[in-house]
């Protein structure tokens, strides 16, 4: 069984207070969600964060390649995505190809705010900058990271409450979200209460939740999917897609 089968297996009967969701489409809203495609920060394993920077060449042939997949899926109502550049170009491309008019920026589906850990590597943060560092790698889940970083907590908070708001608007539809690894993570602990993805969000994988009309349902439908990037050179080893999110 692969990957994105055993994903799909694990989590596709749980809802985020162990309820099941009805068939009828118009009981729940279809998330769509896509993680960016890959940035030279990615590349160069830096830590993103709210840094603002822009898809590269990979990034925006992996962007054409799920817009094309998405297109022939799925009939999308509307598309969001972060108000962070990476995020914005995808889901431009995204929008293009599947005939959507426009696509509405949300700064509640920005990635965590790393702080002073922003614009350098891991490795280098822990010699520059060791307090955020070590803010970084606690496991209290509202430490906040110096230099103005946000805490777990605050992140779960944030695109929790941001991805209900969307869904209640489009009960009955299926919406395309592109967002970031960090915030993709914590959308499944909040489907899924008390476990974590189990392998990294790949730049443009594609995960699929159904939310219902009133909201307390969340049902993960897919995980992880990359079958359009196995089809063709562009999938990577998605740094900032595991919890060493940027």
């Amino acid at each position: 069984m692969s990957d994105h089968l055993q994903s799909k297996s694990l989590a596709s009967s749980i809802t985020c207070d162990g309820g099941m969701l009805q068939p009828d489409k118009h009981d729940f809203a279809e998330i769509v969600l896509v993680r960016h495609g890959e940035t030279s920060f990615n590349a160069s394993r830096i830590i993103q964060g709210h840094v603002d920077a822009e898809l590269n060449e990979v990034g925006r042939e992996q962007a054409r390649v799920v817009a094309q997949h998405l297109s022939r899926e799925y009939r999308f109502g509307a598309a969001y995505s972060s108000d962070l550049k990476r995020a914005f170009e995808t889901a431009q491309i995204i929008s293009t190809a599947c005939n959507l008019s426009e696509v509405v920026q949300d700064p509640g589906l920005r990635e965590r705010n790393l702080g002073d850990l922003q614009g350098m590597t891991l490795r280098d943060s822990s010699k520059l900058k060791p307090q955020a560092y070590k803010d970084f790698l606690s496991h209290n889940l509202d430490q906040e990271i110096q230099g103005g970083g946000e805490s777990i907590n605050q992140l779960h908070k944030r695109c929790t409450s941001t991805l209900q708001e969307i869904a209640m608007k489009h009960i009955g539809e299926s919406v395309v979200v592109v967002t970031h690894g960090g915030v993709i993570r914590e959308l499944y602990k909040y489907a899924v209460p008390g476990q974590s993805p189990t392998k990294k969000v790949v730049n443009t994988s594609i995960n699929t939740l159904h939310i219902s009309n009133d909201g307390k349902h969340w049902l993960i439908k897919t995980w992880g999917d990359t079958r359009h990037l196995d089809e063709t050179s562009f999938i990577n080893d998605a740094f900032g897609g595991d919890k060493n999110s940027g």
